[in-house]
Formats: structure tokens, sequence, C-alpha cells
């Protein structure tokens, strides 16, 4: 699904007002994936047909900053994705993440509002279900894995990207940068 077919998915276009009218009020708002693309798109950004799928493990590069107010990822960490679209940043954002496949992987837009386009929440279940539902995308290419290097994920990895789910979450109730 896009965020650009609200014909198709009318509910969308009142999702979006929402989702500007809750970053209205200050409130911590994390979106991942589709989530971070509504986010961008209900700010401002265009969303559009990534160059590359992206579907499996694939590191992502902190991007560099200096401002004490941004979160701060890993310089690389190896995250999971499931995403054929991508998206600009919204005005005033601050792009925190990118990857080989697509240059805009995380942004933060004020103190509060953090989109993820990779899936930190991903669990061994949650990936076997996505990849039980969605088989017919994994199709070979350059950053797309096959269900068996998906499914073999060590719980070291699931460790690490739930500890930095929860450093992002953590950052967000805070506010304070």
């Amino acid at each position: 699904m896009s965020v650009n077919n609200e014909r198709r998915y009318p509910w969308l276009a009142s999702e979006k007002q929402f989702v500007r009218e809750f970053i209205g009020s200050g409130k911590p708002v994390l979106g991942v994936c589709l989530g971070a693309q509504i986010i961008a798109n209900a700010m401002g950004a265009v969303v559009y047909p990534s160059p590359q799928k992206e579907i499996g493990w694939f590191p992502i590069r902190a991007a560099a900053s200096i401002d004490r107010s941004v979160f701060k990822l890993p310089s690389s960490q190896t995250v999971f994705h499931w995403h054929a679209e991508t998206f600009d940043l919204p005005p005033g954002a601050v792009r925190l993440a990118g990857s080989a496949a697509c240059v805009n992987q995380a942004f933060q837009l004020g103190k509060r509002v953090i989109g993820l386009q990779f899936h930190l929440e991903t669990t061994p279940e949650s990936a076997r279900e996505m990849v039980s539902h969605c088989r017919d995308e994994l199709v070979p290419s350059q950053y797309v894995q096959t269900e068996a290097q998906i499914l073999s994920a060590s719980s070291d990895r699931y460790g690490s990207i739930h500890a930095l789910m929860t450093r992002i979450l953590t950052f967000l109730q805070r506010g304070d940068g």
C-alpha cells in the first residue's frame, strides 16, 4: 500500500490530518515504515517508489550531526527492512540515517517526532509472518534477501534492534534532546 492511494484507501486523508494535528500538539510521535511515510507526506514531503526494494537485514548508516537535540543512531547498524517506497524529507526535518538502497531511512522533526523506514519492532515471529504472507515480494535482487536469509537472523540481532527501539522511545518520551 502507498500513502498516495487515497482513492483506494480514503481513510488516508483523515489519517494524515490526524498526524498533522497530533504532531502540532507537541506529543511524541514515532512512525515506522508506512507510519514514517505518512508523517513525511502529512508534513509536506513527497512519497514515491524507491529505486530499489529493500527487504531483509541490511545496514543503515547514521548521518552526521552536531545538533544535541537530534537523536544519535549508531554509526552503522543492521536492521530489518520491508519497503518498496521512499520519501523526501519534510521541511524542517533532519536526516538521521540512510542506506545503500535508500537515502532517507530515518528522520527527526523537532524534538518529539521520528520516522523510521526500517522495522526495529521485528521479532522472529513477526518476520516469519511477514515472509509467510508476503512471500511473493521476495523477488531476487541486490537488496531483497531470500526467505532463508531473513529467517536466519540471530537472537543477538533482534536484541540489538530492540535495544535501539528502547533508546528511541526513551528519547521521544523525554523530548528534551
